[in-house]
């Protein structure tokens, strides 16, 4: 996929909008493997800098957000704990597209048809970028990681395993 091929996603616009710097960086599709740790080895990035995205449900809040490195996994316990839920668990992704605009694999904390509650692992806070999906799969959006909290209204929290 070349840049120009690339279509502007809606979170590429609204961080246009908000005159937010990011860097576009595409890769190849793999159909077959749609794994964040196979995007790390595609955009050559270490694993710990690229964040997926995940969409949850906690028993009192409701749809919740969480990004965490993609060599991790979400502990919904500690999820339900830090989002003062008794119990959450995960969208079926059949769920996705219908409920935040976006598909597996190209899910982006930016720019869902909703504003939910975001979630981004602590170790977020070492790392002065992060990546997340463009919003399509085949992209990523690196950026600064204190921006890309505060524009989406992001806490840390420590959820993954």
């Amino acid at each position: 996929m070349t840049p120009k091929a690339l279509p502007k996603t809606n979170a590429m616009r609204m961080l246009t909008a908000a005159k937010i710097p990011f860097e576009v960086l595409t890769y190849e599709v793999d159909e077959s493997d749609l794994s964040g740790t196979h995007i790390a080895q595609e955009v050559g990035l270490p694993m710990e800098m690229v964040f997926k995205t995940l969409v949850a449900k906690g028993d009192k809040t409701g749809y919740i957000v969480f990004c965490i490195p993609v060599d991790k996994e979400i502990d919904l316990k500690r999820a339900a704990v830090a989002t003062g839920n008794k119990r959450v668990e995960m969208i079926h992704v059949k769920e996705l597209l219908p409920l935040t605009g976006y598909i597996r694999g190209g899910c982006s904390p930016i720019g869902m048809k909703k504003k939910f509650p975001t979630y981004f692992h602590t170790s977020a806070a070492e790392l002065d970028k992060i990546t997340v999906s463009a919003g399509i799969r085949g992209a990523q959006l690196l950026m600064d990681r204190e921006v890309l909290i505060s524009f989406v209204d992001g806490t840390l929290v420590d959820v993954a395993i």
